[in-house]
């Protein structure tokens, strides 16, 4: 079994504001998810491995998470004012990273953890959906918001706060570990 509070510690030291635990049970697939990001604002839909339709149905996508019983939320919250643009880039940038790094340091110790950040995966210049397979399904990262997660209830479930008050903004992972 995972140490979680080993974990946690480890996230924070990747550069994330807060962390807390995950328990699969509490995640609920819902299909307003999905549709919201058929809306495709971000870009992504139909040309990411990580994003639907490529991530699969929601069935499926509920069969991948259900391997697992528990893990970790990781967050990233910073102070920006309602038009600041660019303070919403650099926060992501950071919330990215930090992800990036939390990723690779739990799958080299713990092989087959399951990766869910804010955004598309990004591991590669250029995504091979769907003309090919996926190059490195090992590090392939989806965003929560993709495979059918209301981020919010998610949070809310575990005992993690989601809002932070006024003039923040908050980027949420997370890792399914065991």
């Amino acid at each position: 079994m995972v140490d979680l509070e080993y974990w946690k510690e480890k996230a924070l030291e990747c550069g994330f504001s807060h962390v807390g635990e995950l328990d699969v049970d509490t995640i609920e697939l819902r299909k307003e998810a999905r549709d919201a990001c058929a809306e495709n604002k971000c870009h992504n839909y139909g040309k990411n491995w990580s994003c639907p339709p490529g991530c699969g149905t929601l069935e499926e996508c509920d069969a991948k998470i259900r391997k697992y019983k528990r893990g970790l939320l990781v967050q990233t919250t910073g102070e920006i004012d309602s038009l600041d643009f660019d303070g919403f880039m650099e926060l992501g940038k950071n919330h990215g990273e930090a992800m990036k790094k939390f990723a690779e340091l739990v799958r080299s110790e713990i092989p087959g953890a399951m990766v869910m950040g804010a955004s598309a995966c990004m591991g590669c210049k250029k995504c091979t959906y769907p003309d090919a397979p996926c190059r490195f399904p090992d590090k392939l990262s989806h965003p929560m918001e993709g495979l059918g997660m209301i981020v919010s209830d998610v949070c809310k479930a575990n005992g993690v706060k989601y809002y932070y008050g006024p003039g923040t903004l908050t980027y949420t992972g997370c890792v399914l570990t065991d």
